[in-house]
């Protein structure tokens, strides 16, 4: 990768930048027609956000620094969102993948500074949003705090290769790192991330940008760290242990190709020992192709890539939108191997590419099937309860296909209620053999149960 100097800074073409903005919009079409949610967490905050439509919502204090998650722009982002959009669903995805397209965006600008030509800056910023890690992100709302770090991140390093006095890009970069981490804790990678960029390319601007990501770094955990060591409330998933780390940095560069395995975390339970291993020696040939590209490109991967995921690899579990600034890093330095390469090791990241981007497509495709599925079953469940007396057992349902019912777990979980109609623990998922009241058609549909 060219490491260019402040004074003779490589030229950007907006152009492209807008053109990668409006393909990936267009890509991510089903995402935007997707006629309902993914998960729990889209049902359970429009349940807050609108359970007194009078009222405005019960935002989320940003004076409250002791929360195990503080995360106050996200959190209120939401409610806002939730309380607008809800009801109109193809509007609120249009703002997540508008948003997470602006991103790749901003990726293609900053490749572009650091050297990488216009077209590989855009193809590598496409392969980026279109991936798997960035199909989840832009198509499921709870993912709404990485947009926002990412963002956070991308604009710490425009400032980095920026002409801007060095006083004023240590302050951008402190109000942006900011703004990710009252966005998510994952922001605190920022100033690593930045540190990584300055020890490749030692342009004053990237050591200003680094210290002022530091300093708020620094700050945010001065006020924080007792409550981010709080023993975590959510789940096994949560708990921190260093022993986690190098299976969460296995997990996110082997499940990029592993076109059936959906979620990170099923990367070695689902994924095969076959299609393991080929995603494994895939992996080794891309990167053998960026240690001959360049040493220190390598070199930058790796370690940049790693800085990206040092909050999450202590945690129990990885997750796709975990590894979404992630997979922006590795997208930028294969797009700058690519113009130093011979056929035979461009082939090797072209294979990468291509089924990176298929199994973006794939998840794209769940994402909107689970959507399709809950903009049935979530009224006709809310329906059923309406007319049912509130002492009433809980209703038994059974899901007619047993694959569906990680589906139904998530649209069933502690939902207050949807629409005005309590639903809370007055729904029960029954086994495949148990009795049931109704029994979950495969498309949501509720019909009785046969006696």
């Amino acid at each position: 990768m060219t490491t260019p100097t402040v004074t003779a800074r490589p030229s950007v073409s907006a152009r492209f930048a807008w053109l990668v903005l409006v393909a990936a919009v267009l890509a991510q079409s089903p995402l935007i027609f997707n006629p309902g949610y993914f998960s729990h967490d889209e049902l359970q905050w429009a349940a807050t956000a609108n359970a007194a439509p009078g009222l405005p919502p019960p935002w989320f204090s940003w004076a409250a620094i002791d929360a195990y998650q503080y995360r106050p722009l996200t959190f209120n982002l939401w409610l806002w969102l939730s309380r607008h959009l809800f009801d109109v669903p193809y509007a609120f995805h249009a703002v997540c993948v508008a948003w997470g397209s602006a991103n790749a965006a901003l990726l293609c600008v900053l490749a572009q500074r650091l050297g990488v030509p216009a077209r590989q800056a855009g193809l590598a910023a496409l392969v980026f949003a279109l991936g798997p890690y960035a199909a989840l992100t832009h198509g499921w709302v709870g993912t709404l705090g990485d947009l926002i770090w990412l963002s956070a991140a991308l604009g710490a390093g425009l400032l980095g290769t920026s002409r801007l006095p060095l006083a004023l890009v240590a302050a951008g970069a402190a109000i942006a790192t900011t703004a990710g981490l009252a966005g998510k804790e994952a922001a605190l990678a920022i100033p690593g991330m930045l540190a990584v960029a300055w020890w490749f390319d030692r342009r004053p601007r990237w050591a200003m940008a680094m210290l002022g990501a530091a300093a708020t770094a620094a700050l945010y955990l001065v006020l924080r760290f007792d409550a981010l060591m709080q023993p975590a409330p959510q789940g096994a998933q949560y708990a921190l242990s260093i022993a986690h780390a190098p299976l969460r940095w296995l997990e996110y560069p082997l499940f990029a190709p592993l076109l059936h395995v959906p979620e990170t975390f099923a990367t070695f339970t689902q994924g095969g020992r076959g299609p393991l291993a080929i995603s494994a020696l895939l992996w080794l040939a891309a990167l053998t192709a960026l240690f001959r590209a360049d040493r220190r490109l390598f070199a930058l991967a790796l370690l940049g890539g790693t800085a990206s995921l040092l909050p999450v690899l202590p945690l129990g579990a990885s997750f796709n939108h975990y590894g979404y600034a992630w997979s922006a890093w590795m997208a930028l330095c294969f797009g700058a191997a690519w113009p130093r390469l011979s056929a035979r090791w461009r082939l090797a990241i072209a294979l990468l590419a291509v089924l990176t981007v298929a199994h973006g497509a794939m998840v794209m495709r769940l994402v909107h099937r689970v959507g399709t599925i809950q903009a049935t079953f979530s009224p006709a469940l809310a329906e059923a309860l309406s007319t049912r007396p509130a002492d009433a057992p809980p209703l038994r349902l059974r899901p007619a296909q047993p694959d569906t019912r990680w589906i139904f777990q998530r649209l069933t979980h502690q939902i207050p209620h949807y629409r005005g109609v309590l639903i809370g623990d007055r729904v029960q998922l029954v086994g495949d053999d148990a009795p049931a009241d109704r029994v979950i058609q495969p498309d949501g549909r509720l019909v009785p149960a046969p006696l």
